[in-house]
């Protein structure tokens, strides 16, 4: 059975534990190898040795095989200190109302606008486990889709370049959390309040597209509430338990039928507006998932960071021309990645959280 890695509950906390490099190194084998080392080439799992020289690096104790402590993770090949990694994953996961990439910059001490916007992707990238939960299960969800991004003008009425994004999110009853470390921003007993979330950018309304989405992302057998919309109308056939309420169009209507998802849309704008200053389509799955991470996790913000690091020793972040060519794909919530316009290329199963 794996050990639990401990994770700091305050700044002080991690000044403690992450001192210097040697320490961050150390916390990220932990995490990286719960169950201890395995040699990639010889498969033995004596303890490898640590080569002083190169705090990096692992040799085996075997066979001599040297193993990089941030390959294969969202920092590998970076010249960033690990202690600035450290530091950024930090600000970045407990910052609750997240950060710009030029706060981030201007907080770390980083000399280019650049390198703040790659490792701020990377440290996204980390944020999506590649085996997570489909949500609903005991708990209700509702669906619906927005429009997501600024106004358009001067292309005459009804033309826009917004993102068509689609979200589903569990509604749940609250219980009191006594004797752990969750904040006391936790509901009380028999509060509703929105469960864990999923957000996609999606290239229509579609009835393929929509059901893919739900699929992937909700457990079969859920209790799925959505508008009127025929793109949902064969939920049912597909094994949920699927209430539609026709809203005519009627934006009030919309919000009575269907108010958990409409209070994320909204605070979702909010965030992309007031934080980011708006954010390019290209890039927008990356930051729907940040916002995704931080709500899943609003209850309990510090293990946030040992999430990120956890899940960033499996998963690869973007190379700097792939952020810029636009060839790096985004992994959406329900494994699809896309690329930079948003169309969808692939699939594969999910997180927890």
């Amino acid at each position: 059975m794996a050990k639990e890695v401990a994770f700091p509950q305050s700044l002080p906390d991690f000044q403690r534990m992450f001192p210097e490099e040697e320490a961050c190194l150390s916390y990220l084998y932990e995490v990286r190898w719960p169950d201890g080392f395995v040699c990639p080439k010889c498969g033995t799992t004596e303890r490898p040795y640590r080569m002083q020289a190169r705090l990096r690096v692992l040799e085996c104790s075997q066979c001599g095989e040297q193993t990089s402590i941030t390959a294969g993770t969202v920092m590998q090949d970076s010249h960033t200190p690990i202690c600035t990694w450290f530091w950024g994953a930090y600000l970045l996961t407990t910052h609750i109302p997240g950060m710009s990439a030029v706060q981030f910059q201007r907080q770390l001490g980083l000399g280019r606008y650049e390198t703040a916007f790659q490792m701020l992707h990377k440290l996204r990238a980390a944020m999506v486990r590649p085996e997570r939960d489909r949500i609903g299960g005991r708990w209700p969800v509702e669906i619906d889709e927005t429009l997501v991004g600024g106004r358009t003008r001067g292309e005459g009425r009804g033309v826009h370049h917004k993102t068509l994004v689609v979200g589903a999110v569990e509604i749940r009853r609250g219980k009191k959390f006594r004797g752990t470390p969750h904040s006391l921003a936790v509901p009380k007993r028999g509060q509703t309040y929105a469960g864990r979330l999923r957000l996609r950018v999606i290239p229509d309304r579609d009835r393929k597209t929509l059901e893919a989405f739900v699929t992937a992302n909700v457990e079969t057998g859920t209790r799925v509430t959505t508008d009127g919309w025929e793109g949902y109308k064969n939920l049912r056939k597909l094994g949920y338990d699927h209430e539609f309420l026709p809203t005519l169009g009627d934006p009030a209507a919309i919000e009575a039928a269907l108010p958990m998802i409409h209070i994320v849309f909204s605070n979702l704008k909010t965030w992309l507006l007031g934080t980011h200053h708006g954010v390019s389509q290209k890039h927008l799955q990356a930051y729907l998932n940040e916002y995704v991470f931080r709500f899943n996790r609003r209850f309990y913000p510090m293990v946030s960071f040992n999430s990120v690091l956890g899940i960033g020793t499996i998963v690869e972040g973007p190379t700097y021309e792939g952020l810029y060519s636009g060839e790096w794909e985004h992994l959406q919530p329900g494994g699809v990645v896309t690329n930079a316009v948003g169309n969808a290329i692939g699939c594969e199963p999910e997180e927890h959280g």
